[in-house]
């Protein structure tokens, strides 16, 4: 419901170890079994933490599966202070010939061993299984903890809950830039929706569309120079792209429907957009150029918030049997698939970083929490759940 009453109102670091070039190739809903017993943490606040989340992680990928005693490979590591830092060192053997995919050793500030961990465990991934990891990317939503709907930042796992705005007014649909340190999104800080862009370095924002009428949807072009956005500036709410050097405007879209929740495709060439020029919510696709755009979605009475992969698929939230569900939407061939998941709506989905898995908002009655879907085998994992409703997930580009 909450992604119709949105569209009415827009009508509403990776590395590779020089040894570990030997990969174990899986099917991606194979897990291969990873032996933990050998790790050993230092008895101090940091070091029991970094394995637990590494641990954690490395399951979450959905190609791992720690066990303790036995496994397809060993993990032998050490983690402790080492002065004011945490220093692990981690190596990874195949069991049945000895052979040594992974060993390298990191250093981080006391106090970061989450950070620690997110980083060891894509390195670890990319490493043994050749695919990217999402552990440290980190999350943008918006959650009502302070009684008004502000902009926060988590981590990939849902911990590290950071709160970034304090205005006291209502907050929609966040999204990152290519580099991860900026977000766009729109605020009624002013009474009215307006589109705003958060430098995370700096610690500044700045109002980049706040034209008579509605200003929302923006979202960054791949090369973070542009960003699309939804205005109502000339009537209706149409499709636009802002450069954000220049402020120059161009309009793609002139209809007498209403568009929304625009998203680019990875090469930057083309957007996907909700329409309900059919007469329900429903995908296109238009070039950045402009032109006829090509309607996508053919499933489903109502299909919005759609969010275009690093694989090149659209997730998207598809009203069936009276409830959102997740589609993955092939744009090339239309082909559909649902994510098995509950009874629940479910929501605003966004693409980690890798390609497999979705974030997006669970639903049950008035109340909002976070899941981590898979969209291969495992079952939906709650990151952020408990006080609060939280909505409007986004994953940052890693």
């Amino acid at each position: 419901m909450k992604k119709v009453m949105i569209f009415l109102f827009c009508a509403v670091y990776t590395a590779l170890c020089a040894e570990a070039q030997i990969r174990v190739v899986k099917s991606a809903d194979r897990k291969i079994s990873i032996d933990f017993s050998a790790a050993r943490a230092s008895r101090d606040a940091d070091s029991p933490l970094f394995f637990q989340t590494l641990e954690r992680d490395l399951q979450r990928s959905g190609w791992f599966k720690p066990v303790r005693g036995t496994g397809e490979l060993r993990l032998i590591g050490t983690a402790g202070r080492d002065g004011g830092n945490v220093k692990a060192v981690c190596q990874i053997y195949r069991r049945s010939d000895q052979a040594r995919l992974f060993s390298k050793s990191y250093n981080i500030e006391s106090g970061r061993a989450r950070t620690l961990a997110h980083h060891v465990a894509d390195d670890m991934i990319k490493a043994i299984t050749g695919n990217k990891g999402f552990a440290s990317a980190r999350i943008a939503l918006v959650g009502n903890l302070s009684g008004a709907k502000e902009l926060y930042i988590c981590d990939a796992d849902g911990g590290g809950l950071t709160q970034i705005t304090r205005d006291g007014r209502i907050i929609i649909g966040p999204n990152w830039s290519p580099d991860g340190n900026r977000l766009v999104y729109t605020s009624f800080l002013r009474g009215f929706p307006d589109v705003y862009l958060a430098d995370l370095r700096r610690g500044r924002r700045e109002l980049i569309a706040g034209y008579g009428g509605l200003n929302t949807g923006a979202t960054f072009s791949p090369n973070g120079r542009d960003v699309a956005l939804i205005l109502s500036k000339d009537g209706n709410p149409e499709l636009y792209i802002k450069n954000l050097s220049s402020g120059t405007l161009t309009r793609l879209t002139m209809t007498r429907a209403a568009e929304a929740s625009p998203t680019w495709s990875p090469d930057g060439q083309n957007l996907v957009y909700v329409s309900d020029q059919s007469g329900t919510p429903q995908l296109y696709i238009i070039s950045r150029s402009g032109g006829r755009p090509r309607r996508l979605s053919s499933r489903g009475t109502e299909n919005v918030a759609p969010d275009w992969g690093p694989n090149g698929l659209i997730a998207c939230a598809s009203r069936s049997g009276g409830r959102y569900v997740i589609a993955v939407i092939n744009p090339s061939t239309g082909q559909t698939t649902y994510l098995q998941t509950d009874n629940a709506d479910y929501e605003d989905p966004s693409w980690a970083p890798d390609g497999r898995h979705i974030v997006a908002a669970r639903t049950v009655g008035y109340q909002s929490s976070i899941y981590l879907l898979d969209t291969v085998s495992d079952a939906p994992v709650a990151l952020l759940q408990g006080s609060g409703s939280w909505y409007f997930p986004a994953f940052s580009p890693q």
